[in-house]
Order: structure tokens, then C-alpha cells, then sequence
């Protein structure tokens, strides 16, 4: 079994690590170059998680340099929150979102590829000022991009045992809602604790946008649209019925989450307000207004329970506020 060890020094150096041994699966790196020590990645041995038919294989961070690139895009048109996904698609193939406040920047989520054009590019925008990552799958190179930008790293204290490298730069938080704080001064970033996939699986919230990477799954019905054709005519409106997120333990492996802990996520979820979701890969938005949003939250939880065997279940009589 790898052993964690500490990678320090604190410094950044992009040559330092670059043959330390990536998942190629999940993109997780790990702080040995040794393919004698490091025989399997224990995140894809996680139920929730696999290994490819193929079997485990590494990959090097200075490989995945040298054959791929990070791709900027504006999300919704709106600057303040950029799509930032590598191509070729490298481990799950996740983007991460750059979140643009008043106080700084902050990046949503992790990707392996960190290279000196993404370096450059954040530091011509100021930098980060912190990083909050979802959920273990996700962790990838965090440690590299917390040094590069010699900034914090925020991680859910229940699934600290998932983290195959620490570094002083890492922060596991409790608080089930925390108010990111950048400098003692708010940033208007909420992180909610909403469980579920993992113990300590997140969603952000800023300025109504509610990034939900994969704790609230976005369904092909939840971006389909039956309001117009492909040429503008209105037609019918949405069916009844229809789910917008599923809610998964594991989402490759269609292994879905039980009542009690839907549950608890509206408890939490269901406080806020919000009029997008923005989830885990490309083109996975939805932009309505807050009614709408939260209706459709409460009524994908409602169907997957009814689905599930559960036809009297209380929850089922929630409704939106």
C-alpha cells in the first residue's frame, strides 16, 4: 500500500514533480516517481470509483504537459466564472471553474494539468487567492496548484483519509455552511457541506450560481429543452415528471443515494436561493429563475425516492418555500 508522505518544501518548482506517478483513470498524482512502490490508486479502488478494463496504469505530470492543454471558456457568457477543462481529456475529465470576486480569485475544483501557460494566464488575472475542491476525485494536483499560487487548498474534513499528499498549504474545514474568507473579508462565496457522495461532498455558492460538480448529477433531462425547436418555434412545455439532477454514491457505477441522505442535503440546500447549477463537465448549466431551480432540485430528490421503492415516503410532500 502507498504510504502518504509529506511533500514539502513549501517552495514551487514545476520541474520538481513532474515524474511523480498521475492515475491515469482519475488524475490523482501521487508523490513518488517509484512504478515499483506505487502499484494501484486506492481512490479507484473505492467502490465509488474503477479501474479501466485495461487494468491501473500511471501516467507523469510532465506526460500529460507534453500532450495536452488547458481550455478557457466564460461560462454563460458571464467573466466573472470561467470553465477551465484540459484537452485531450486527461483522468475524469472535470473541469475546474475559476470564480472571479472582488476580494480575489478563487478556483472551483481541480484539474491535473498545471503547466506554465496556466501559471502565467492566473497570475495575469491576480492569482489565486484560494481553492475549494469538491469532493476526493477531484483532488488531482491540488498540492502543485496550491504552491504554484502559495495559497490556501479547502478540503471537507470527513474525507481527509482520501488525500494522497499533505501539505501545510491544505485547510479541512467542519462547518457544514462556511463563508470563504479572503484576507478577513468575505469573498460572497458560500461552500455547502451537502454530503451524500461523499461524506464531505460540496456545492459553492456565488452571485446565484450554484456550482454542484458531481454532489447534485445534471441529467440529459434537466438540460433538455421542450420550449422551442431547433429553429425557435415554441412548442410544449416541459412534461411532468422529468428529473433535472440525479443523486449518486457512485456515479459510474449508477449506485444512487437513499432517502435519508436526500434529506439531509434539502435540509441544508434548501435554505439558499440560487437560478443556475453549474455541474461537473462542460455545457452541464441550467439557468432559470430561483423558483424553478429549487423546484427542480426538491422534485428530482422526490422522483429518485418514488423510484426507488419509496411511495410513502414523507419527503414526498415537501415543497419549495
Amino acid at each position: 500500500m502507498f504510504t502518504m508522505v509529506s511533500s514539502q518544501p513549501m517552495y514551487y518548482d514545476l520541474k520538481m514533480t513532474g515524474s511523480w506517478l498521475v492515475c491515469t483513470a482519475c488524475g490523482t498524482q501521487y508523490a513518488t516517481a517509484d512504478r515499483r512502490e506505487l502499484k494501484t490508486c486506492f481512490i479507484c479502488d473505492d467502490p465509488r470509483q474503477f479501474t479501466p478494463p485495461s487494468g491501473q496504469s500511471f501516467t507523469t505530470l510532465d506526460d500529460v504537459r507534453s500532450n495536452s492543454k488547458n481550455v478557457w471558456t466564460p461560462i454563460c457568457g458571464d467573466d466573472r466564472f470561467l470553465s477551465v477543462v484540459t484537452e485531450p481529456k486527461v483522468g475524469i475529465g472535470q473541469r475546474a471553474i475559476l470564480i472571479k470576486t472582488p476580494q480575489g480569485n478563487v478556483l472551483w475544483d481541480c484539474i491535473t494539468l498545471i503547466d506554465y501557460e496556466t501559471v502565467s494566464k492566473i497570475k495575469s488575472m491576480g492569482g489565486l487567492k484560494a481553492i475549494v475542491i469538491s469532493h476526493p476525485h477531484y483532488y488531482t494536483t491540488h498540492v502543485e496548484w496550491a504552491r504554484a499560487f502559495s495559497c490556501p487548498v479547502y478540503l471537507a474534513t470527513e474525507d481527509q483519509q482520501w488525500t494522497t499528499q499533505s501539505s501545510a498549504n491544505q485547510i479541512f474545514f467542519k462547518e457544514t455552511e462556511l463563508d470563504l474568507q479572503i484576507g478577513g473579508a468575505s469573498s460572497g462565496i458560500k461552500i455547502l457541506k451537502l454530503g451524500g457522495h461523499f461524506p464531505g461532498s460540496c456545492v459553492a455558492l456565488y452571485e446565484g450560481r450554484l456550482l454542484v460538480a458531481d454532489t447534485l448529477v445534471t441529467t440529459p433531462s434537466g438540460l433538455g429543452s421542450w420550449e422551442t425547436d431547433a429553429v425557435g418555434n415554441t412548442r410544449n412545455q416541459r412534461p411532468q415528471g422529468m428529473n433535472s439532477f440525479s443523486f449518486m454514491w457512485s456515479i459510474p457505477n449508477m449506485i444512487p443515494l437513499p432517502p435519508h441522505e436526500l434529506e439531509k442535503m434539502w435540509e441544508i440546500l434548501g435554505k439558499h436561493d440560487f437560478s443556475s447549477t453549474h455541474g461537473a463537465f462542460p455545457q452541464m448549466d441550467i439557468v432559470k429563475t430561483v423558483s424553478e431551480m429549487k423546484r427542480r432540485v426538491l422534485e428530482s430528490m422526490q422522483i429518485q425516492i418514488r423510484y426507488m421503492g419509496h411511495a410513502e415516503h414523507g419527503f414526498l410532500n415537501a415543497t419549495v418555500d
